[in-house]
């Protein structure tokens, strides 16, 4: 095994309703962790995501209302899951961007607190697209040799996820091969609530990504308009970035 671990790494997939991370729903989930001593536990099910999946998304990943109907939803598995992670990183495609702030939500939604922040996340989307810039099939072609069947199958795509890594250790040396240094390497940078909103500035202070105080400081912002929080709060912006801005607001009083 090219990587080298400290702690077990879930490699994970969603299939969901659409890409809207604040309010869209896992309507599928593959997980497989890989221990230190390079062994594989695969978990993968269908969730009720208790909304209509629209025929887009169906397009995509060929999952119907009728094929989760009887499904658990992802609250009565929550607990489970957040067993199955406890104490590991995270590796996924494109999983810093979409994935992962999706699943932050649905833990939230789902009352289950999972400290994310204490991982290490490594995207291999970004790894990819900084070394050949193309997609997660072109990407299984090149460094595998393979041909991606199933694709768009959350287990299909996690498996061959996991093997591209592989793949890319071997080829890059610059990249590492630790999950510290893939993290690194993957990372969204400076990001604090993994959709993006907020993020650190040079200084090392929370500021907003977005709207009329983007590079503005979170904290200058509500000491001067406490109404600004207040419209973030009631807005469709995800949970976890009504949590982060919550607590930069609790630590100003």
């Amino acid at each position: 095994m090219n990587l080298k671990l400290k702690r077990p790494i879930v490699f994970f997939d969603l299939e969901t309703t659409g890409v809207d991370t604040a309010t869209d729903r896992i309507v599928e989930i593959s997980m497989i962790k890989i221990g230190v001593d390079g062994s594989k536990q695969v978990k993968t099910r269908r969730i009720n995501p208790e909304m209509h999946i629209p025929e887009a998304a169906t397009a995509v990943h060929g999952i119907t209302d009728e094929d989760v109907a009887s499904e658990p939803t992802f609250r009565q598995i929550a607990r489970s899951l957040a067993q199955f992670i406890e104490g590991c990183d995270f590796g996924g495609f494109n999983s810093n961007r979409f994935d992962l702030p999706l699943l932050v939500e649905e833990f939230m939604r789902a009352g289950v607190d999972v400290d994310f922040r204490k991982r290490k996340y490594v995207d291999v989307q970004t790894i990819f697209h900084r070394k050949e810039q193309r997609t997660l099939v072109a990407a299984y072609k090149f460094y595998c040799d393979k041909d991606l069947e199933n694709a768009h199958s959350a287990e299909a795509d996690t498996m061959a996820t996991y093997e591209v890594l592989e793949a890319q250790i071997g080829r890059y040396p610059d990249i590492g091969d630790t999950v510290e240094q893939l993290a690194e390497f993957s990372s969204n940078g400076t990001i604090v609530d993994f959709a993006g909103r907020i993020a650190l500035d040079d200084k090392g202070r929370e500021v907003f990504t977005f709207g009329k105080y983007k590079g503005r400081s979170v904290e200058e912002v509500f000491r001067a308009e406490p109404s600004y929080y207040t419209w973030m709060m009631e807005g469709s912006f995800p949970q976890y970035t009504k949590k982060i801005i919550t607590e930069i607001r609790l630590r100003i009083k």
